[in-house]
């Protein structure tokens, strides 16, 4: 199938619960028409659509994807174009129109939750090449690879996105659904039995979280750059509860690895030997457990619209 190359591919993930679905993509659809846009578009239709919708643009020759919707939304669709037959993804070039509450890879490159601010940032068609994190695993039966922009959670963060999936569904609101659960670990500081292997260091105890992160992850790892080949890892040891109130201030102050509880890593590997009855989550999209992850990071693999 021949696409002209500046077509985009738009794929709308609405947020799950809320009845402005239909007049949030009315508002978009009427601005990029407004504009003289010429695009396809398609819904996602539950988990899994968006994946499989950006394999099939990418397979049908769509060079502009455009994803509207947050972190999970853009996991979904890195994981079908890397998984796609186009021959260079560094081709395909992902523009983001933020949907919901979960923006974190949007925010570190500053492209406006403001859908029109976002739309004309895609048409300035400013390119950037980013790098791409792999975690590979086998899963009993074969071999397995999934794709991340933002970051690996292992412990606590895996289990907050856990929790808020899960009362989501009671709460109907993933803002108060976040908090609730936010809060209901506040106290826990649950610890995990880990080994971890980092730039050839043997890392075996028990932690309460680790991050590990092409991008900002949360705030976890402030210092990562998403285009320099390289990851930056957090591994949180358990505070005392005063330490933990210091600690969640310095994580929204962006100083997070200042804390003593924190020892930070940059390196290109990570392998994951044991984790133990820990969550993981891949950009806010839980990981079924399968140990040994090895994890790695692909140097500019794909292309990002970014703000001027």
């Amino acid at each position: 199938m021949s696409v002209d190359p500046g077509k985009w591919g738009v794929i709308y993930n609405p947020k799950a619960g809320t009845r402005k679905v239909k007049k949030r993509w009315k508002e978009i659809k009427e601005y990029m028409d407004s504009k003289g846009i010429s695009y396809d578009y398609v819904q996602s239709e539950g988990f899994g659509s968006v994946e499989r919708l950006a394999g099939i643009l990418a397979n049908n020759g769509y060079r502009i994807i455009v994803v509207v919707g947050g972190d999970g939304a853009l996991n979904d669709a890195i994981n079908g174009i890397m998984s796609s037959q186009a021959k260079d993804k560094r081709d395909i070039a992902i523009g983001i129109i933020p949907n919901g509450i979960g923006n974190d890879f949007a925010k570190y490159w500053e492209i406006s939750s403001e859908y029109k601010e976002a739309v004309d940032c895609i048409i300035n068609n400013r390119r950037r090449e980013i790098d791409v994190g792999l975690c590979n695993y086998y899963d009993g039966e074969k071999h397995v690879t999934r794709y991340f922009l933002n970051a690996i959670n292992i412990g606590l963060g895996a289990r907050i996105v856990k929790i808020t999936d899960e009362t989501k569904r009671f709460w109907g609101m993933k803002l108060l659904s976040y908090f609730m659960a936010l809060l209901s670990l506040f106290f826990e500081r649950k610890l995990y039995r880990m080994h971890l292997k980092i730039n050839g260091e043997h890392i075996r105890g028990r932690i309460m979280t680790v991050c590990i992160g092409s991008a900002w992850g949360y705030g976890q790892v402030p210092s990562a750059v998403p285009y320099n080949g390289w990851l930056d890892v957090s591994v949180i040891y358990r505070p005392e509860l005063l330490q933990l109130v210091s600690g969640l201030w310095m994580l929204i102050q962006g100083r997070i690895l200042n804390h003593k509880m924190v020892k930070p890593y940059r390196t290109q590997k990570v392998k994951v030997l044991r984790a133990q009855n820990a969550s993981v989550d891949l950009d806010g999209r839980i990981l079924d457990r399968h140990f040994p992850l090895d994890i790695s990071i692909k140097h500019e693999a794909i292309t990002l619209i970014i703000p001027n």
